[in-house]
């Protein structure tokens, strides 16, 4: 196994767990951010701290790499493209360009013939009334926006009322639909036509925030076919490196639709730490580090509970059974709706 030198971009849990999976690999991650006091500094190798257009913060980090990923996917389009100049950056960052805009990210999940809900471009209030069909809906920032911020949930037209949009902003409207269901896909892509595909997760949210995952999903195996189907059309048409996580609505007829794709480790995935001989963390680091590509298997079913705000407090101190294993982002303050850790349970 090659030594490398891993640049990561972004320092929060994600980055944390992929640094931790590193280490088994025997890969030096050096993690980019711009939060000093982000949690990933706890398990990385080296960091640089500075604002991610910031030339000579990005100039130390690409010469002390070999190559470069990511650990969410709001990093300035430009920066990763300079990078990529120099040292390459999985998944390539054209992809970032598709997925940091949910309008072209539907577009682009639509001319796949994939089906997602009904939407429509937004610029102001008065196109939100102009399209009452796709009310009650769900209206998002194209740009930035995640675990709830950015979006605002519209039941009727009487809502417009009290909302206020920023002018400099475009927005994507989203219709709701009779919902049963939510479902990830987490699949790794190594080259074409290679993956590995792990079964569908099934997710629970509370307030827009994912709050617990379970594997199995309990859905019929059509769906189940469905769905990586779908994901590994979406992964092969943007000639993917590393993990990606689609997300799927399905509606009370079984219906499937996607709703988001996530170009990166995800939340609903980290069950696999415990659940699977080989974790998304350590198959993203397989990929785009270019090592060998083990056969993934599952050991145990599992679930997830998300520990957001005051809820890490409870688990701090809290003996644990035999069977669940307690994850602490050690971030530095505790906020409301801010992930802070998780616990996952195996079932035997």
């Amino acid at each position: 196994m090659t030594k490398v030198n891993l640049g990561i971009l972004g320092g929060g849990q994600l980055g944390s767990l992929l640094a931790i999976a590193a280490k088994k690999l025997e890969i030096k991650t050096i993690i980019f951010c711009n939060d000093k006091d982000a949690p990933a500094k706890h398990y990385c190798d080296d960091f640089i701290f500075g604002d991610y257009k910031d030339l000579k913060c990005i100039e130390e980090f690409v010469n002390k790499v070999d190559l470069v990923t990511f650990e969410f996917e709001n990093i300035p389009f430009e920066t990763l493209d300079q990078i990529n100049k120099q040292k390459k950056v999985y998944p390539k960052p054209e992809i970032n360009k598709v997925i940091q805009n949910r309008l072209l990210e539907k577009n682009f999940i639509n001319n796949l013939n994939i089906k997602t809900t009904s939407y429509k471009s937004i610029k102001s209030k008065i196109e939100i009334e102009s399209n009452k069909n796709l009310i009650p809906g769900l209206l998002k920032t194209c740009t930035l926006g995640y675990d709830g911020k950015g979006q605002f949930k519209i039941d009727s037209i009487n809502d417009l009322k009290d909302l206020k949009l920023e002018t400099n902003n475009e927005f994507i409207l989203e219709k709701f639909i009779d919902l049963k269901k939510e479902i990830s896909i987490i699949l790794t892509r190594f080259k074409k036509n290679s993956y590995e595909i792990y079964e569908p997760i099934e997710n629970v949210h509370k307030d827009q925030i994912l709050k617990t995952s379970k594997i199995p999903a309990e859905i019929n195996d059509k769906l189940k076919t469905l769905s990586k189907e779908w994901a590994v059309s979406i992964s092969e048409s943007l000639d993917y490196i590393g993990t990606l996580c689609v997300e799927f609505f399905i509606d009370k007829k079984d219906n499937l639709y996607v709703n988001e794709i996530a170009p990166r480790v995800h939340n609903s995935g980290h069950l696999t730490i415990n659940s699977h001989n080989v974790s998304q963390f350590e198959n993203h680091l397989r990929a785009v580090c270019q090592f060998e590509k083990i056969n993934t298997e599952k050991m145990f079913n599992a679930e997830m509970i998300n520990l957001i705000g005051d809820d890490i407090l409870e688990y701090r101190d809290k003996k644990l059974k035999d069977n669940e294993f307690f994850f602490d982002y050690k971030k530095k303050s505790i906020k409301p709706k801010r992930k802070m850790g998780h616990l996952t349970r195996i079932i035997k």
